[in-house]
């Protein structure tokens, strides 16, 4: 099948090189290209993360698992103290 594609300068360019260093025609490359992308299989989806904690089901009270920088600054002011600021 014959068809018309429009594609940028700088891409037209990419192909054209790519094209030529695999000592294919444009076409060719294209076709190879496109044919690679829609038979690529998709990996499958993988499991959801599980957060497997020790001592208990759950963290400790207070503990927010989504601010873990706030657990390293609670930490440094138990072991440091507020500091001078």
């Amino acid at each position: 099948m014959r068809t018309t594609i429009s594609l940028d300068d700088q891409l037209a360019k990419q192909v054209r090189r790519a094209a030529e260093a695999r000592g294919i025609s444009v076409s060719a490359f294209i076709a190879k290209t496109l044919n690679d992308a829609l038979t690529r299989r998709e990996p499958a989806e993988s499991p959801p993360f599980r957060l497997v904690t020790v001592r208990g089901a759950h963290p400790r009270p207070g503990i927010d698992l989504d601010r873990p920088r706030a657990l390293d600054a609670q930490d440094d002011e138990a072991r440091f103290g507020q500091g001078s600021r």
